[in-house]
């Protein structure tokens, strides 16, 4: 199997460099820089001007005709240099003075015109998006052209006459020695030449950069192969790190496992994370060694023996518990840092929940909840996380052999049934979920008062049978009157005082106007059915009870197929119930190793407002839900505002509608952006010979003369309008937005769900 062993070791290998929020690491790229910043058309056009300008001017000064420019050279120079009344030169200093003032005229004009001319900025817009080399090559070049109009005796090809650049800066030195035959010495000529040649390249070698650009080449030809830096990383295929830390039997084995294919991506990232708990403590790094010695790659297996997943549809990186979603469309509207690149979702991102709102796209692999559950379901294999998916009987959850623990609640040979109290013992915990689940969505009742009924019957009902009622019982006691009730007064231990007055309050209630009883009996009905006569803790089949609290203790990989086919009301009901069950569990359990995440593929009418507050509590408890909703009109419109400020992380499918995308537009926000405005001006001539060639111009391209008015300001807009989400987002694309548990988050992004 060498493609195997070969595929492991080089994604263990593989390069990972840090990247922004939401970013697939595994050999990422980072996108090519593209400003989009363009020439100002003033710059573009106006470059041609000011050269046009400079030429005139220097030839006019070359044929005598600016008379007046030459009144500061008279000014400054002894008399005695020139004839009277002219600058025509008498001797040598004269004429030295002549080249030393045309020199300084033509640094002038070339100064001012390439000022007005924008002369460094077009040339840096043209230079900065190449390579080094080759930005370095086009400013040799342009300094070369530039020599021979300094030294063109030296190109044998150039016949033109040099510019005033050498010959000023020689006379400038004669004149201040005031001795012509200084050059005579071959050195101070040569030094001259080589000092002059080097002030024109200077200019050329800093738009170049020629020091970088040479300090790069001479590291790259350093004598013989370039040592390693000593802070390079050794391959992670070597397990560098117990290797550093003398354990290079355990690193030979590990290495020997890896490369023979006996251990895949699950088991390098658990033995992985096991080392990096085990490091520091020399009691654990001694269980380690222990552990590894004796099962190698089999060490720290997860319970079920699982060391993989039946079957994967997405691409996962386990080493940094990511899962690959799609691509950044290469849009304008995506950032540069993204466009192009992969989207992934890990545990640091669902820990603030993930709500996904529109239609699944069709199949699993357009189900971003899909994605998430098969992320964490693998996960769990490595002890990083415990997982609850919650759904219909579709298969897009995965087989049932990936799970530890498989409910199917209305089949009656489920081999686990749902505990109706998640596990709890205390009345009144347990009262509060129940209450969550049967009357959450019941706009007439509030859920305290409800818990309270609960809590009324619960309390005494345990403590004289010693468990909670199953639902066909609890039923029973919530429709009772008051003189079945005071049989269960009558059985209840007279120490037990403060149960006996919970229960003579109910009592008193019973039967009442205001009674919520008969209210809370009727939703329980949904559950008291034949189809789940064998479940909630009936005790009638051979199904074991399973409690969700055990998701915080455990890595469990769990999976709850609500009922369907007439019973969508109770699916509801129960959807309800176990995610309120899941925020209990999921805020218990103390400093949890593992993360705990669920899915919920269909959140209709399972979202309350306490399921809404207890959202923004997971974070800080390393927990979190995904959510997908069809529309987010599946949900109260008070609890729209609520829900979307309770999750992190928002994805908007493609086929929303606009009303969805109103709210998530209003989550998103809004953003500074730089906007043109054209307007076009109709010109009117005033004078007859500009009316008539107007008219012409008319009369040949049908087109009124104008003039164009830009106008460019920046205006805030929103990220994303909900017309854009409702009709611009192709069809299996989605836009999505992350947040970490830090607080790093990414803008709403549009991604391709199928690349």
């Amino acid at each position: 199997m060498p493609g195997a062993r070969n595929a492991v070791a080089e994604w263990l290998d593989a390069p990972r460099p840090e990247a922004p929020p939401g970013v697939w690491r595994f050999r990422h790229v980072p996108p090519a820089r593209t400003d989009a910043r363009r020439l100002a058309p003033v710059t573009t056009v106006g470059v041609v001007v000011p050269l046009l300008l400079g030429l005139l001017l220097w030839s006019v000064w070359n044929e005598g005709g600016l008379p007046y420019l030459s009144l500061p050279l008279a000014a400054l120079t002894p008399d005695d240099w020139f004839f009277a009344g002219s600058t025509t030169p008498r001797d040598w200093h004269g004429r030295a003075a002549t080249s030393v003032y045309s020199g300084i005229v033509l640094a002038a004009i070339v100064y001012g015109m390439g000022k007005l001319g924008s002369w460094g900025q077009l040339a840096r817009y043209f230079l900065e998006p190449h390579k080094p080399a080759v930005r370095a090559a086009i400013a040799a070049g342009a300094a070369l052209i530039a020599l021979t109009f300094v030294w063109p005796e030296a190109f044998p090809l150039v016949g033109w006459d040099p510019l005033p650049i050498a010959m000023p800066v020689l006379y400038l030195v004669a004149l201040v020695a005031d001795d012509l035959s200084i050059f005579t010495s071959p050195v101070l000529t040569y030094t001259l030449y080589a000092v002059i040649t080097a002030g024109v390249l200077w200019p050329f070698a800093r738009l170049g950069d020629w020091r970088g650009f040479v300090r790069h080449w001479l590291a790259s030809r350093g004598s013989g192969p370039a040592p390693a830096a000593p802070d390079a990383p050794a391959p992670l295929s070597t397990w560098p790190g117990p290797r550093a830390a003398g354990q290079g039997q355990v690193a030979e084995l590990l290495s020997g496992e890896l490369l023979s294919g006996r251990m895949n991506e699950v088991d390098c990232a658990r033995i992985r994370r096991h080392w990096e708990q085990s490091r520091e403590d020399a009691g654990r790094l001694a269980g380690f060694v222990d552990t590894v010695l004796r099962h190698g790659a089999a060490a720290w297996a997860h319970p079920s023996g699982d060391r993989d997943l039946p079957r994967r549809l997405f691409p996962h990186d386990l080493l940094l518990g990511q899962v690959r979603i799609g691509r950044a469309a290469a849009a304008e509207r995506n950032p540069a840092a993204y466009r192009g690149v992969g989207v992934a979702l890990d545990p640091t991102v669902l820990g603030t929940s993930l709500l996904v709102v529109g239609p699944s796209g069709g199949g699993p692999v357009g189900s971003l909840t899909a994605t998430a559950a098969e992320a964490l379901t693998l996960q769990a294999l490595t002890g990083t996380c415990a997982v609850v998916t919650v759904g219909g009987s579709s298969p897009a959850y995965g087989p049932d052999a990936a799970y530890d623990v498989v409910v199917r609640l209305g089949d009656p040979a489920s081999p686990y049934d749902l505990d109706l109290y998640g596990g709890l013992t205390g009345p009144d915990e347990a009262a509060a979920l129940l209450a969550e689940g049967l009357a959450g969505d019941v706009a007439s009742l509030d859920p305290r008062r409800a818990a309270t009924v609960l809590a009324q019957l619960l309390g005494p009902y345990r403590a004289v049978h010693g468990t909670f009622p199953s639902v066909p019982v609890l039923r029973e006691l919530l429709e009772a009157d008051a003189g079945r009730l005071t049989a269960l007064l009558d059985r209840l231990p007279a120490e037990a005082a403060a149960l006996r007055r919970e229960l003579e309050g109910r009592i008193r209630q019973a039967g009442g106007p205001a009674d919520p009883g008969p209210v809370l009996a009727d939703r329980l009905a949904l559950l008291d059915r034949p189809a789940f006569a064998d479940f909630f803790g009936a005790g009638t089949g051979g199904a074991q009870p399973f409690s969700l609290d055990a998701v915080a203790h455990h890595p469990l990989r769990v999976r709850v197929q609500l009922p369907e086919h007439g019973h969508e009301e109770a699916a509801q009901l129960l959807a309800r119930l176990i995610l309120a069950q899941f925020l209990a569990a999921a805020r218990t359990g103390g400093r949890r190793s593992h993360f705990v995440g669920l899915t919920l593929d269909d959140a209709t009418g399972a979202l309350t407002g306490g399921t809404i507050r207890s959202l923004q509590r997971l974070r800080t408890h390393r927990a979190g839900v995904v959510l997908g909703l069809r529309t987010l009109g599946d949900v109260p419109e008070p609890l729209h505002g609520p829900l979307l400020a309770a999750v992190g992380c928002r994805a908007a499918l493609s086929g929303v509608t606009t009303w969805d995308g109103r709210g998530l537009a209003e989550a998103w926000g809004t953003e500074w952006v730089e906007t043109e405005e054209v307007a076009h001006h109709t010109v009117f001539a005033n004078q007859p010979m500009t009316r008539a060639i107007h008219a012409l111009r008319k009369k040949v391209t049908g087109k009124a003369v104008t003039t164009d008015a830009v106008t460019l300001k920046k205006v805030e807009r929103e990220r994303w309008s909900a017309s854009e989400l409702a009709h611009s987002v192709p069809p299996g694309h989605a836009v999505v937005s992350l947040t970490t548990v830090d607080g790093a988050s990414t803008p709403p992004l549009l991604v391709d769900l199928r690349a």
